[in-house]
């Protein structure tokens, strides 16, 4: 099962796909999903619906990831062969300096490294501030403009992370680019693997919506095409374990190691109680270790849904993962199978009746 995942999540984070160009990415999700859905669709902005059905039609629960990952884009490029850049989603300026990137043109990918003015011919009080986004720029080796557009390099081109997949030395902690949210994708398939070979009472939706790191704006049109009756977002979270943070930092600790994260709240979205409480009772009873989280900031897809149309009872799993939004994410291979495994009891638990008790008692 370990080695199953780790070869899913490679191909998945390996695979580029920054907000608004996820064409690529989209189709190895369909590859893996054609022979384990009924049917397969997109909605206009392209994310994409994977239906399983079940013995009966409802509820039917949307199981959300998104297809995007942070990345930049083109935007200019100087008479010296410098390329300029925006970012694709959010990004901490201090994390990009001396990273290499892949430029995605259309003869293929070029690679480069970010940089700027050089810390050795910094003014003192240059030196004590940090280095903004703006004064960055993608150096491909060229020495002029002319050279630069001979590789195929042109204004309005993806830029993705250079960040090849590490299993890391304990077998169990893997290090990879994209982790948010491709640890959520890989579910998704996961998920359909198994419930192939099981009926359940509900018709599972799969859903791999594109550009939440620019706005929730995939999960927005993606709602419309499922109308569910059940959100399960999967995403991953910010492990809050590592050194310097202290418990006054964050409302709650989350840690590589002990177990899948479920939303108590975030800025998005306050769950669905009833809703819920229900996915705690079913980890406690499947014995799945599990962590809470408060987030004051931030949030995910199930901010759009959960407010489409009349409501949308919905829950956010999360998988804690260190340094998120940069060039390497660490995620934990037993969080990962953690919410596997309760998403699974949560399908197979989910029916007409447990939907209808937990509308009684909201």
């Amino acid at each position: 099962m370990k080695e199953k995942s780790i070869e899913i999540l490679k191909t998945l984070t390996e695979t580029p796909g920054v907000s608004g160009f996820e064409k690529t990415f989209r189709k190895v999700m369909e590859n893996y999903l054609a022979d384990l859905s009924s049917e397969i669709k997109t909605d206009r902005l392209g994310s994409l619906v994977a239906i399983k059905e079940g013995s009966t039609l409802h509820p039917k629960i949307m199981l959300a990831s998104h297809m995007d990952e942070v990345g930049f884009m083109v935007t200019q490029i100087t008479d010296k062969g410098f390329i300029k850049f925006q970012s694709l989603g959010g990004w901490w300026d201090q994390v990009l300096l001396g990273q290499r990137v892949e430029i995605l043109t259309s003869r293929g990918r070029v690679t480069g490294v970010i940089g700027a003015k050089s810390p050795h011919i910094l003014t003192r009080e240059e030196l004590q501030q940090p280095v903004k986004i703006k004064s960055m720029f993608i150096d491909v080796g060229s020495t002029s403009r002319e050279e630069t557009e001979k590789m195929g390099i042109s204004p309005g081109d993806p830029v993705i992370p250079y960040s090849p997949f590490t299993v890391c030395g304990n077998s169990k902690t893997v290090m990879a680019k994209a982790l948010d949210d491709r640890a959520g994708c890989s579910l998704v398939v996961e998920t359909f693997q198994q419930i192939k070979s099981y009926d359940h009472s509900n018709t599972v939706y799969g859903v791999m919506t594109v550009q939440e790191e620019v706005g929730l704006r995939g999960a927005t049109t993606s709602v419309e095409v499922v109308k569910p009756d059940l959100a399960i977002v999967v995403d991953v979270t910010v492990a809050t374990d590592t050194p310097g943070i202290g418990d006054n930092d964050v409302a709650t600790k989350t840690y590589l190691g002990k177990g899948p994260v479920i939303g108590l709240y975030d800025a998005s979205m306050i769950p669905h109680i009833p809703f819920r409480d229900f996915v705690l009772k079913t980890a406690t009873e499947n014995n799945i270790p599990y962590q809470v989280e408060v987030m004051s900031r931030g949030g995910t897809d199930a901010g759009k849904i959960h407010i489409f149309r009349q409501g949308v009872p919905s829950i956010v799993i999360g998988i804690p993962v260190r340094y998120i939004h940069s060039h390497v994410g660490l995620a934990h291979l037993d969080d990962y199978h953690g919410a596997l495994e309760l998403i699974l009891n949560l399908i197979k638990t989910i029916n007409e009746d447990t939907l209808k008790q937990l509308q009684t008692q909201l």
